[in-house]
């Protein structure tokens, strides 16, 4: 497997970069990296967050109308319910093993031949249905 390098780049040639950007010589910091074959498609934009000039950054601006509006808090909150049930549901298994560990542990039986018994015997216990 090749090893790839680690390039640093001095300050002076930061600065240049970014003086050329807002010279508007490039439209933006990708199209500047690509000019000086520079590697990392958050390379420059990082140069140019660690200098201040997040103003010569893409602003990326949406416009929703209220049903979308509407419908993404509906669906945000759907998500809140969702979590909360399957929150509950893992505390029910979870309180559902332990009850089952101290049921066993009453009867003096290991958790897993305890469920291995038992569930032979549902399985057996089930009617068969005919095709």
């Amino acid at each position: 497997m090749k090893r790839e390098e680690t390039i640093r780049y001095s300050e002076a040639f930061k600065r240049q970069v970014i003086e050329e950007i807002e010279a508007g010589k490039f439209k933006g910091p990708s199209a500047a990296a690509k000019a000086y074959q520079i590697r990392g498609a958050e390379t420059v934009k990082g140069w140019l967050r660690r200098q201040g000039r997040c103003d010569l950054l893409r602003k990326r601006i949406t416009i929703t109308t209220m049903a979308e509006e509407d419908e993404l808090k509906a669906l945000r909150q759907r998500v809140r319910q969702l979590e909360r049930a399957l929150a509950d549901s893992h505390m029910k298994g979870a309180l559902g093993e332990a009850y089952l560990e101290i049921a066993c542990e009453t009867l003096g039986e290991e958790v897993a031949g305890f469920k291995k018994k038992h569930v032979t015997k549902l399985s057996d216990e089930r009617p068969k249905t005919q095709p």
